[in-house]
Order: C-alpha cells, then sequence, then structure tokens
C-alpha cells in the first residue's frame, strides 16, 4: 500500500497529514482555512487519495504560512509513500488533463520525475476569494511539488471567476496524479525509466 503519515510542527504552524494514494478519494480535512479546507476536499475526492489534514496555525496573521505549510506536508507525505517498495513499479508516470469548469478551461501536467519543478501560469483576477489570498493557490504547489519530488505544469487556458479558476486548478491536477499514478497493467514490474530508477 502507497501510504504515508507526517507530522510537522514549527514556530508558525502544527500539521498532520494521512494519506493512501491507493484510496477512494475520502478526506477529512480541518485547516482553519475553510476555502482551502475546499480545495483540498476535492483534490481528494478527484485524485481518489484518501487524506486526512488537521493544521493549526497564525491564522490570525494570514493563510500563508498555514498554505504552505499544508503543501509541506502534504507533499513530504507523498513522496514517503512513493518511496515504499515497488511503490513506482508499473506507474504510468505521466498523467494530464484540460478540465473545463463552467467558464474556465484550465492544462495541468505531471510527471512523477524525482524532480521538483513547477510551472505555474493561472492568473487570477482578485485578490481573494473568502478570506483566502489567491496568490496562495500557486504558493502552495510549490511547497508540494518542491516536497513530492515532481514536475508539474499548470496553464489557465480560459477564465474570469476567481473561484472556478483555482477550483479548476485543484480538480485539474488531482486527475493527472490520478492518471500518472495509476498502474499500467502491462508492465507492473517495469519502472518507467530508462535510468531503472526515478
Amino acid at each position: 500500500m502507497r501510504t504515508a503519515e507526517i507530522k510537522r510542527k514549527t514556530g508558525e504552524t502544527e500539521i498532520s497529514v494521512k494519506i493512501n494514494i491507493d484510496g477512494t478519494g475520502v478526506s477529512e480535512i480541518n485547516t482553519g482555512c475553510p476555502f482551502l479546507d475546499h480545495m483540498l476536499t476535492l483534490f481528494s475526492k478527484h485524485s481518489r487519495i484518501d487524506m486526512t489534514v488537521f493544521a493549526k496555525g497564525d491564522t490570525e496573521v494570514d493563510y500563508h504560512h498555514t498554505t504552505e505549510d499544508v503543501g509541506i506536508c502534504i507533499g513530504m507525505a507523498f513522496s514517503s509513500a512513493m518511496s515504499a517498495p515497488d511503490a513506482m513499479k508499473g506507474i504510468k508516470r505521466y498523467g494530464n488533463m484540460i478540465l473545463p469548469m463552467d467558464e474556465t478551461l484550465i492544462l495541468s501536467a505531471v510527471d512523477i520525475s524525482g524532480r521538483g519543478h513547477l510551472e505555474y501560469k493561472a492568473d487570477v483576477p482578485s485578490e481573494r476569494v473568502g478570506g483566502f489570498d489567491t496568490e496562495l493557490s500557486e504558493e502552495f504547489w510549490r511547497a508540494f511539488v518542491r516536497k513530492a519530488e515532481i514536475t508539474l505544469h499548470v496553464q489557465k487556458l480560459a477564465g474570469t471567476n476567481s473561484h472556478h479558476i483555482i477550483e479548476g486548478v485543484f480538480k485539474s491536477v488531482a486527475r493527472s496524479l490520478f492518471e500518472a499514478l495509476s498502474k499500467d497493467e502491462r508492465f507492473l514490474f517495469d519502472i518507467p525509466s530508462t535510468k531503472g530508477v526515478i
């Protein structure tokens, strides 16, 4: 089973994360940031990654530290789960999705590469959705890919509604990860790299 549990405490946040990559999309999320909870819940649902995330942070300041550190912890859990024996064998490695959400269209592409890299081109017209600073979406994904050691490209192809754009990003990445992490039945004992390792 590709599972992991991470606990991390700093002067700004205290976070615990459990994930099961081979799940069904069941989640229990409480970060102290309702919009982030909403995004992580739908991310879990559409990636089929079971997730439990609890966070306490300095949300009286803003949601920056909590959002970034949750991204770090989920990325650490992802990396740990994928370092299990045979976790990489048979995976498709690559996944992509062009996801529509009303007027919004989001492209994402994932490589389970062992190299953390983000290209993020999804500008959002408003500065906030509820109390959530919209720039924090990119901060979350940057923290996640750095610790998960994956390559992620995100592009907004269309969109004017800030909520739809960010939600479209989370859903699109979830679907891309679902594809990349799924097993190819023809190559169940194969590592998808000419190097023999990822």
